[in-house]
């Protein structure tokens, strides 16, 4: 089990974390016909803004509330009232969603009260639905705030079906279930996603929804809203679903919330980048819907098992330094554990229960000038961009994983969830040990023995029966 510690430093010298209305404003990124707008200064919106267009290569609908020093003093009503109002007139959103800032927080702005003002005051809102999630950034991380959004949204807009006497009768949409992604995934992660839980004929309410949204796709027509992602009717229906999916620890709390208000079972993964968590997954999926696994499923394990094999001479010993958000680290640092790498650091942003998994005797809550300080050691850097300068000045290679990656293009497309995304990232960290450090492979590093456990196909059967698919197209009845 590792030990959680926090850098006890006075100030953070190179920033690992995203702010918490970053993450909020991210999460409302994946509603449809909606407009984010952070609660605060326009610098505090502007800096976000420019952090997701040059992540992905996008234009972003993000709004202020402008606030300055008068109005910050005197509360922030009127800037919130005359947004709504501009918002409403100009972009005409399905959603308005707005989340706050440290600015605000400090204050203590009820913008919930404020909101309800509004509502009386302002007949013209009547058909936007509004949202508000606190997230001071001043404390928490990235994920924080995506998981606080996501919540926020359930509590908002999620009909609830129970009452005092325990939950009410509803009709269970039979092949609808609900997936919470935490965001540490990529809209191509959950594009993968939604495909394989289609395959087992089912469909997915996702919230949020960022592959419909942040995917690189041109539109027939502009908005001045967010384009695609979770529709407010299709949020409002989610308590129909026969089942949720969470994704992340982060996503444990709106999971556990939207089963309160809705009496809709909750399955919780910790991670999908692995085999035995796909194992589990598919097996769930396979429960839910009666049916077996489609045999394109049974290949793609088939392959993740090869790539394992081919893998494991790059990544046995390996040393590695990682600095990402908790999900994310654990995602990755799990993985590479299980391919025979070593983790000689691991620095995150937040607390959460998951870092006590990780294979470590220490995680810390730090910055990368903590990520350097302990890397002298590795032989791969695996962090966001921020990272680079480090990675110079060490001389190691960088894997550039997480929030922001602004010198790289695709990276809406980047799958790590899956038989299909384990195997990509198992050969993209194979590969950059490669090109980067030619001392490595089997002619220098023994079979590791987590590897030879691989090697052997006994140690890894079958989660689930063998049947033959009845259809040629690999997808079972």
């Amino acid at each position: 089990m590792a030990h959680v510690v926090e850098s006890k430093k006075a100030c953070t010298v190179n920033p690992l974390k995203m702010s918490q209305p970053l993450g909020a404003a991210y999460a409302f990124m994946g509603l449809d016909s909606c407009m984010p707008v952070m609660h605060g200064s326009q610098g505090c919106t502007s800096f976000g803004l420019v952090l997701l267009v040059r992540h992905f290569k996008e234009a972003i609908p993000l709004q202020t509330t402008a606030m300055n020093e008068v109005t910050t003093i005197l509360g922030g009503y009127e800037n919130i009232e005359k947004a709504l109002l501009n918002i409403r007139q100009r972009a005409k959103p399905r959603l308005i969603a707005i989340c706050s800032t440290g600015l605000t927080e400090t204050k203590g702005d009820d913008v919930d009260g404020y909101l309800a003002l509004v509502r009386q005051r302002q007949p013209s809102l009547d058909d936007t639905a509004l949202v508000y999630v606190s997230t001071p950034d001043y404390v928490g991380a990235f994920e924080d705030g995506f998981g606080r959004a996501v919540t926020g949204i359930i509590q908002a807009l999620v009909e609830p079906v129970s009452s005092d006497d325990g939950f009410c009768p509803v009709e269970r949409v039979e092949d609808q279930i609900n997936l919470l992604p935490g965001g540490h995934l990529t809209p191509g992660d959950i594009e993968e996603l939604k495909e394989i839980i289609a395959a087992f004929g089912l469909r997915a309410v996702v919230l949020p929804d960022v592959s419909g949204s942040l995917d690189g796709h041109i539109p027939p027509d502009w908005r001045g809203t967010t384009l695609g992602g979770t529709t407010v009717e299709a949020i409002r229906g989610m308590g129909r679903s026969i089942a949720t999916l969470a994704i992340g620890e982060q996503m444990r709390a709106a999971g556990a919330t939207l089963s309160e208000r809705t009496g809709v079972p909750l399955h919780l993964f910790d991670r999908l980048t692995g085999l035995a968590c796909n194992d589990r997954l598919l097996s769930t999926l396979s429960q839910l819907s009666g049916r077996p696994v489609p045999e394109k499923y049974r290949h793609q394990r088939s392959q993740l098992l090869d790539a394992m094999l081919d893998g494991h001479f790059y990544t046995g010993k390996l040393k590695v330094a990682i600095g990402a958000e908790p999900d994310l680290l654990h995602a990755a640092g799990s993985l590479l554990h299980e391919m025979g790498a070593e983790l000689v650091s691991c620095v995150t942003t937040t607390q959460s229960p998951v870092l006590a998994q990780l294979p470590v005797d220490q995680v810390l809550i730090g910055d990368l000038e903590d990520l350097e300080a302990a890397a002298q050691g590795a032989d791969l850097l695996i962090t966001h961009s921020h990272g680079r300068q480090a990675a110079e000045r060490l001389g190691k290679p960088l894997l550039r994983l997480g929030f922001p990656i602004f010198d790289r293009i695709g990276n809406a497309h980047r799958v790590m969830v899956g038989y299909r995304g384990t195997r990509q990232f198992i050969f993209e960290v194979a590969n950059l040990v490669l090109e980067h450090l030619p001392h490595a492979g089997p002619d220098h590093w023994p079979l590791p023995e987590a590897a030879q456990r691989v090697a052997q196909p006994a140690a890894v059967p079958l989660p689930w029966p063998v049947r033959e698919p009845a259809s040629t197209d690999g997808v079972a009845p």
